[in-house]
């Protein structure tokens, strides 16, 4: 590893998010501000609010990346790592405009960014790049400085992620009963996106069937339930599903949705489910409430014991994987070598995403790629 004290050239690292509501008054302008451009009526709006307005207005991903941001923090402090830690969302307070003109006026010239999506694909990939070189760009069009900002890789594989996960699945196995305890399935959820831009998430030689975002995500899944069956001693059953569907019906997303997955398995005649959110760094709303409400009152419904396992969250081990890219990163605009993490087939993702990488649905600048507009 590079020296651990040593971030050069970098000088700040950028917490990149979605952001959310932080009351019931914000819940509509924030869903304005992700649905901008597509025409949705704010009648619409508010029914589709409802799930905040069931937790008070307050989406939980706010606080969940404050303290993302003091465990990163205590990290770096604790490994003489000195490196200011900033925070900018895409779609509410703090904005990633105004937090790059911050960092701009406090001398920041070489960022180095973590989005808080582990995965490739457009939007967890792509349209963080796309709104780093629409913030660029406006800050270019006020007269400032321009700072070059680098994306950290795709940390999905890397072991600070990974095995908080299987600890909370096995906490989770553990707190079932015990007569459902061994026969328990394990479903692997993440996010469902239109089966078009998965088939064209990551490089373009990984375009196919899924492309990089389900071969990515059956990767983890299948490093976790082998870590499990190591450590129970148990084979268990296991499927990636997903959830949060949303757009027209028309379209196809990937399938099948974990409601219909759990009344497939009470069918079948599984005797438990653990449900393993490894699409989602925190416990945010899409975890809140298509997990912990809608599927749980689902498995209730069917008799089907079910449990959900922990996301990573601010786990002093994710804080450590993210020192570790950070440095691997610096080191090799460096030159130097340095030990890149990386469990199972796959291996460390690419630190520049190159062309034709989960294109846009309409061709857009997006910076800290291999296309980029800003050097």
């Amino acid at each position: 590893m590079p020296d651990q004290r040593d971030p050069a050239p970098y000088d700040a690292l950028l917490l990149l998010s979605f952001g959310g509501p932080e009351g019931p008054d914000d819940v509509v302008p924030f869903l304005e501000n992700v649905t901008r451009g597509r025409g949705i009526p704010k009648e619409r709006l508010k029914e589709v609010g409802q799930h905040y307005f069931l937790f008070g207005g307050v989406s939980p991903i706010n606080d969940q990346n404050r303290a993302l941001l003091d465990a990163l923090r205590k990290d770096f402090a604790g490994h003489g790592l000195d490196l200011p830690v900033h925070w900018g969302n895409r779609n509410w307070a703090p904005y990633l405009t105004d937090t790059l003109r911050e960092m701009v006026a406090a001398g920041h010239r070489r960022i180095a960014v973590l989005a808080t999506s582990a995965y490739a694909s457009y939007s967890g990939c792509r349209q963080y790049r796309e709104n780093l070189a629409d913030a660029l760009a406006t800050l270019e069009a006020e007269g400032l400085e321009l700072p070059r900002v680098d994306k950290l890789r795709h940390y999905f594989n890397h072991p600070g992620f990974v095995r908080p996960m299987i600890d909370g699945v096995l906490k989770s196995l553990a707190d079932l009963p015990e007569k459902v305890r061994a026969g328990a399935h394990l479903a692997f959820t993440t996010h469902s996106i239109p089966t078009s831009a998965a088939d064209a998430s990551g490089p373009a030689a990984e375009h196919g069937e899924g492309g990089a975002y389900v071969r990515q995500h059956l990767e983890v899944a299948r490093l976790i339930a082998d870590a499990v069956r190591t450590e129970t001693g148990v084979e268990r059953p296991w499927q990636l599903v997903y959830q949060s569907r949303s757009g027209a019906p028309h379209i196809p997303w990937l399938e099948p949705d974990i409601c219909d997955h759990l009344e497939d398995l009470h069918a079948s005649g599984a005797p438990a489910v653990v449900m393993v959110p490894i699409g989602f760094v925190s416990d945010h709303m899409e975890v809140l409430y298509d997990l912990d409400t809608e599927a749980t009152a689902k498995a209730a419904e069917l008799g089907l014991p079910v449990r959900r396992s922990a996301t990573v969250g601010a786990d002093g081990r994710f804080a450590a994987a993210v020192r570790d890219l950070v440095l691997e990163r610096a080191a090799a605009e460096r030159a130097l070598p340095a030990e890149r993490c990386a469990l199972g087939a796959l291996g460390p993702s690419h630190d520049l995403c190159p062309v034709g990488c989960c294109p846009a649905r309409a061709p857009r600048p997006a910076a800290a790629g291999a296309d980029s507009p800003y050097a």
